[in-house]
């Protein structure tokens, strides 16, 4: 397809959270899995639990899917992190922009899930115009999200979705009179 891949994920990292950015389309969940068998890695994902009903559930889990229950009242940060425990292996794939849509601000659900699971956070940005995925080195959480979720937000800088006016865009916080 004309798509390259600059970086890898360690295997050695055998439990994350991976956050992909932009997500406009989605063709991200097929180029996702493209990539993914391409690096060779298991990668997990999570699906609204309705997706996960007969014939395709076996299709989804088969891919790596988790069903997840989005009804009101939970901790869905907490549920999440429980994935992770007593798994050998688990990567878990999510969007920062919570859609396929034009977003401002991310969900921070990502960085809390990552401190909760004491995972660290590994960035993918696409670049379909130049047909690039870019991964980032793991990032270890702390806790400080007003000082680590801007140096995060950094690493995608400059990146572009397949609906390119839905793409986040990076904004440099230093700029914004408002922060001042």
């Amino acid at each position: 397809m004309g798509w390259s891949i600059e970086g890898t994920i360690d295997p050695k990292v055998t439990h994350a959270v991976i956050i992909v950015v932009p997500h406009t389309s989605s063709f991200d969940f097929i180029l996702g899995l493209l990539i993914r068998s391409v690096l060779g890695l298991r990668i997990n994902y999570l699906g609204k639990k309705e997706l996960f009903i007969w014939p395709f559930k076996y299709y989804f889990r088969w891919t790596g899917g988790r069903p997840l229950d989005r009804t009101g009242g939970q901790n869905k940060v907490s549920a999440i992190a429980h994935l992770f425990e007593g798994e050998k292996l688990f990567r878990l794939a999510l969007s920062p922009e919570g859609t396929r849509k034009k977003v401002k601000d991310w969900r921070t659900g990502f960085y809390y899930i990552a401190q909760e699971a004491q995972v660290p956070v590994v960035p993918i940005a696409l670049f379909y115009r130049e047909k690039q995925v870019r991964i980032g080195q793991p990032i270890e959480i702390t806790g400080a999200i007003e000082k680590e979720l801007p140096q995060i937000q950094l690493f995608f800088k400059g990146s572009n979705g397949k609906v390119p006016e839905y793409s986040w865009e990076y904004k440099d916080q230093s700029e914004d009179s408002s922060m001042v």
